[in-house]
């Protein structure tokens, strides 16, 4: 299969072509869901578009747990086809559509009472396991195990001893979400589909009550398009109700949005080797490996405030180390805060006024004829919301159409990852980087590693890792803008790397070398080197501003004191 390359050029010819002819499917959004859906509609032969206001995955897709779950807790909810469908997803994801991206993890459920809760829990745990098994797609993982509470405090020493009784042991999995997106983006590309980030719908376009195209706005050059299509598809997450606005409809459901934080501390302040989930008086909340980092979340409130920033306060930072340090015998202080990030669930609303009791599952409706809106949902089950809604849409087409393959066609990577993951040592003798930069880079790319190592070939330079930032290799700023579409550095430092969350500096020490890697790529002059890195740094002061205030609308305010990129 041909690999799709998401530079400058590409994304100008996607952007042409999808304006000279009529498409089937326009699909608006680039989440995960959006993503998704453009991938299962160009796999169906559809003539396919895709189109986001901003980056790939810049908006929940990118600030969410970092798992690919069953849902544990929706077991307690006897929520059990959830349960069951996300079990199946995983296990798709893990063994066959993205193994060189979504990897197993533990975790430990500590245990507060003897006797009756082991009972409880444990029967839970092997339910969890018995649905991921007969889902026909779950016999990757290793099954959950009873510890006792020496075992336990073996396992996890970082743990107060009077705060367990013994604990259970399972295995779920985790992904880099916006770097998962960006691949699902790539992916649905080289299959045919023609795909802009930076290229915001303004309106709809209609024939009586049929919308039939969106104009779009070329938010780097201020074209504006007509951009026609039989169907078009809003898969806006949060930003739902906002979209429907477009045409005067609010639709046949409301989505709200919940806010949940994470922090991210090093991987030596908490000793463990295993991952932790922990009840709250609302939710749970888990402590999750991330490399040389360990990520804490989440909180679970109402946000009714701004969708494309939503900023974590003082209060919901405290809350979290406070709920953290109940069972750690070494307690986190604000001080081993590496970085903070916050997201908002798209959840639909009238079950239920608790955030955290609104639904997981997901809905799909034709308001209009021409327009299809699907929300709601968990990431794991994103390929199942896609089929769904160009399910729907292929109702609103006037020809046979194939059905769903998704589930047999992997994203671009993992084809031929498990044989250079067996050949990353010679790999590494070849190239002359050190084999865990080369098992950093099948991790994150699978085979298109060997795309980034035809960069450093090409220029030795390139395979030095960031001054600031030394997980990374320069290379990957490159590649960030020459094949996945970044556009600006807070796309590389937050979305296509890490390094905002990853460093005490929040990537600021990183930000000149990484926009001078990329200036190149993207013909950008001294002067918006410059412009790049100010709003960089001005977005950092203003989120660190935010997160000392005391509420959410105090956050908010500091938050939007930095305003988006846009071109000289």
């Amino acid at each position: 299969m041909k690999t799709a390359i998401l530079g400058p050029a590409q994304r100008a010819e996607a952007l042409a072509r999808m304006a000279e002819r009529e498409l089937d499917v326009l699909v608006v959004g680039s989440g995960v869901v959006g993503a998704g859906t453009a991938l299962d509609a160009a796999t169906r032969g559809l003539c396919t578009g895709l189109v986001e206001a901003r980056d790939w995955a810049s908006g929940t897709s990118s600030r969410s747990s970092k798992l690919i779950h069953g849902g544990l807790r929706y077991l307690e909810m006897l929520d059990f086809a959830l349960v069951r469908e996300a079990l199946k997803e995983r296990g798709l994801l893990l063994q066959r559509l993205a193994p060189h991206l979504v990897k197993p993890v533990p975790f430990l459920y500590p245990l507060q009472h003897k006797g009756w809760e082991r009972w409880y829990a444990g029967s839970g745990v092997a339910l969890y396991d018995g649905m991921s098994v007969s889902s026909g797609h779950g016999r990757g993982l290793p099954v959950h195990r009873h510890l006792s509470h020496k075992r336990a405090l073996r396992v996890a020493p970082c743990l107060k001893k009077d705060a367990l009784v013994g604990a259970l042991q399972y295995y779920d999995a985790q992904m880099d979400d916006a770097r998962y997106v960006a691949t699902l983006v790539r992916t649905a590309a080289a299959y045919g589909a023609h795909v802009a980030n930076r290229a915001r719908v303004v309106g709809f376009l209609r024939e009586g009550e049929r919308v039939v195209g969106a104009r779009v706005e070329d938010v780097e050059g201020g074209t504006e398009y007509e951009i026609r299509a039989q169907q078009i598809v809003n898969a806006t997450g949060v930003w739902t109700d906002d979209t429907q606005a477009l045409i005067g409809e609010r639709g046949q459901f409301h989505v709200r949005a919940s806010k949940g934080i994470h922090l991210v501390v090093p991987k030596d302040r908490i000793h463990s080797t295993t991952g932790l989930i922990l009840r709250t008086e609302k939710s749970v909340l888990f402590v999750i490996p991330w490399g040389r980092h360990w990520i804490i979340g989440t909180t679970d409130t109402d946000w009714d405030l701004d969708k494309a920033h939503p900023a974590a306060s003082s209060a919901d930072i405290d809350y979290l180390l406070g709920h953290v340090n109940e069972v750690l015998a070494t307690p986190l202080t604000r001080d081993d805060v590496e970085g903070v990030y916050a997201g908002l669930r798209p959840l639909l609303a009238g079950e239920s006024d608790a955030t955290s009791k609104l639904s997981r599952e997901h809905t799909v409706a034709h308001p209009v004829p021409g327009l299809v809106v699907v929300a709601g949902g968990k990431y794991t089950t994103y390929r199942v919301m896609a089929k769904d809604a160009v399910d729907e849409a292929v109702h609103g087409l006037d020809r046979r159409v194939a059905e769903c393959v998704t589930e047999d066609v992997p994203l671009v990577g993992a084809e031929g990852y498990k044989a250079l993951w067996n050949a990353r040592a010679r790999i590494a003798a070849r190239t002359g980087l050190h084999v865990a930069r080369i098992e950093h880079l099948l991790n994150r790319y699978g085979s298109l590693a060997e795309e980034l190592l035809e960069l450093v070939v090409a220029d030795p330079a390139l395979g030095e890792p960031l001054t600031a930032a030394d997980d990374y290799l320069r290379a990957e700023a490159v590649y960030a803008c020459t094949h996945e579409g970044a556009r600006h550095l807070d796309d590389v430092l937050t979305r296509r790397t890490r390094i905002s969350i990853e460093t005490f500096d929040r990537g600021t020490r990183s930000a000149r070398e990484v926009a001078e890697l990329m200036a190149p790529a993207l013909g950008w002059d001294d002067a918006q080197i410059e412009k790049e890195i100010t709003h960089y740094q001005k977005r950092v002061e203003a989120e660190r501003e935010s997160q000392r205030q005391p509420d959410d609308l105090t956050a908010d305010a500091a938050r939007l004191g930095a305003p988006d990129i846009v071109p000289l």
